[in-house]
């Protein structure tokens, strides 16, 4: 005779697979008519704009573009010029790295950029391309919670409640942003835009029916060239908020957000003589993960004092813990310039891979943070100062949790010339998840054998013994063909927990 078993169905995400890809992209790049010649290459930066993300058959190709900025000091003049090019670039995946995944996350990031002079008009570029890729597929959770027999069929069951955090939607958009940016009071208008970076950070979220709101601060860093040719730079900070369509999520639902700009136009406003306005548009996708979570009832044993049970039983994998946290840790060290300094001009720090090492419930991350100091000497001319600093932070975590983290310096650079060189202090933040998965056996299908009774034969009707140290009640009523209720009646005790493990306990065979 086969059971009924009582089954729930719920729909759910999972990651289908991780990958981290590098490679190499070199260009050479002429200098524009427009652009005087190079005499000395101060620095480099570049910023990654991801520009499609697609899945096909497993396979993941992701394409972007670097935008490359050169500071450089003009031959025959003083000051700071730039030059600025694209390197375009494509990503792809092993086949079937990635099978049956339906959403696809990548994060880019260059490891090593560097430009050097080929001659006056021409420039060779060499940028090391680290790219984080990460799939999702959908894994619907099956799984049977109860079973409804005759209680003629003397069945006993077991069912487990289970806390679980369900990855329940995934949600994509492109989004622009516009804003007007003022220059901090004090400082000089601006006459050309040389260098800018731009930082993101969402800093609440929320779902108002099938809406998802989240808000956060950009924050953008400047650096630019007066009128009079003096080289300043500026930071401001630019609020935003924006909306998602997530139909069908629970209102109670975390959302972890993901900011990936795909592109920045800044530029000084033509209708402000002064240079002081700055308008900004960015253009950003966002990726939203919302989880929610359930107490789910597992049915995972069961058996029948007066027939014989053969059952089957699926492993089910579910996410037990899952928390996204933000740990600051403040840098205050010296850039040594061995020259006299004049001013500094711009501040920056790149944050490299979060190394994770695990010893119990600690938790060590660890990151290199590539400090960039760009200034003038006493004589007026441009150099640039930089070092690698270790930022560690320690955190306490379930053991068994895996942990992810990125690190980003979310905000200005303070510095000021000192005796040694250049005093820099600076965040960075450890953006931390950590998930914890456990493993549960849940009944899928179950048979009794009702055209014969179970052989007791030569059973003992009473036994005498005490529960073991890894022994539950359950396993000792179905051991010796009882119930829970017998023992707990037999012994005159009304719960299990009230059970001792060092007495000796009365067992009756229940009788069908």
């Amino acid at each position: 005779m086969e059971l009924e078993l009582k089954k729930t169905s719920l729909d759910a995400y999972e990651t289908g697979g991780e990958l981290t890809l590098t490679q190499e992209e070199t260009a050479e790049t002429i200098v524009p008519d427009y652009c005087p010649d190079i005499a000395r290459i101060i620095e480099t930066d570049g910023k990654v704009y991801l520009h499609s993300r697609e899945l096909r058959d497993g396979k993941a190709e992701v394409s972007g573009t670097i935008r490359v900025t050169v500071l450089y000091t003009p031959d025959g003049e003083g000051g700071i010029r730039t030059l600025e090019f694209a390197m375009p670039f494509t990503v792809e995946s092993d086949s079937r790295s990635l099978p049956g995944c339906l959403y696809l996350t990548a994060e880019t990031e260059p490891e090593f950029l560097e430009t050097r002079m080929l001659n006056p008009r021409k420039v060779f570029t060499h940028c090391k391309l680290v790219t984080h890729i990460a799939g999702y597929q959908k894994a619907p959770l099956t799984f049977c919670t109860d079973t409804e027999t005759e209680k003629s069929l003397c069945v006993e069951k077991r069912q487990e409640q289970q806390h679980a955090i369900l990855l329940t939607h995934i949600a994509e958009k492109d989004f622009t942003f516009t804003e007007e940016m003022n220059l901090s009071p004090g400082r000089e208008g601006a006459a050309e835009l040389l260098n800018s970076q731009v930082c993101s950070a969402v800093t609440e979220t929320k779902i108002v029916g099938s809406k998802l709101i989240f808000k956060g601060m950009f924050s953008i860093t400047l650096l630019y060239r007066t009128a009079e040719g003096k080289c300043c730079s500026t930071t401001g900070e630019l609020p935003f908020s924006q909306i998602m369509e997530v139909e069908g999520a629970a209102e109670g639902a975390s959302a972890s957000l993901y900011l990936q700009l795909t592109g920045t136009d800044l530029q000084i406003d033509g209708d402000d003589a002064e240079g002081r306005q700055i308008a900004v548009t960015l253009y950003f996708h966002a990726t939203a993960l919302l989880r929610e979570e359930r107490d789910l009832t597992l049915l995972n044993d069961l058996y029948s004092t007066a027939y014989d049970v053969a059952y089957e039983a699926s492993p089910l994998a579910l996410t037990s813990f899952c928390e996204t946290l933000t740990r600051r840790q403040t840098v205050r060290e010296v850039l040594e310039i061995g020259v006299v300094a004049e001013s500094i001009l711009s501040l920056s720090v790149f944050c490299g891979t979060v190394s994770v090492s695990r010893e119990g419930e600690s938790a060590v991350l660890r990151t290199g943070a590539t400090v960039r100091a760009l200034y003038l000497d006493e004589g007026g001319v441009p150099l640039v100062a930089e070092r690698c600093i270790d930022v560690s932070c320690q955190l306490e975590l379930p053991e068994d949790c895996r942990v992810t983290a990125r690190a980003v310096c979310p905000e200005e650079v303070q510095g000021s010339l000192g005796d040694r060189g250049i005093e820099v202090r600076f965040p960075v933040d450890f953006r931390v998840e950590a998930a914890s998965r456990v493993k549960r056996v849940c009944i899928s299908s179950a048979k009794l054998d009702t055209e014969s009774s179970k052989d007791m034969s030569g059973a003992p009707s009473l036994v005498l013994r005490c529960l073991g140290k890894q022994e539950s009640t359950w396993d000792l009523a179905k051991k010796y063909n009882t119930t829970i209720a017998a023992i707990l009646s037999a012994n005159q005790l009304e719960t299990e927990e009230e059970i001792p493990r060092e007495k000796l306990l009365l067992i009756p065979r229940k009788r069908a």
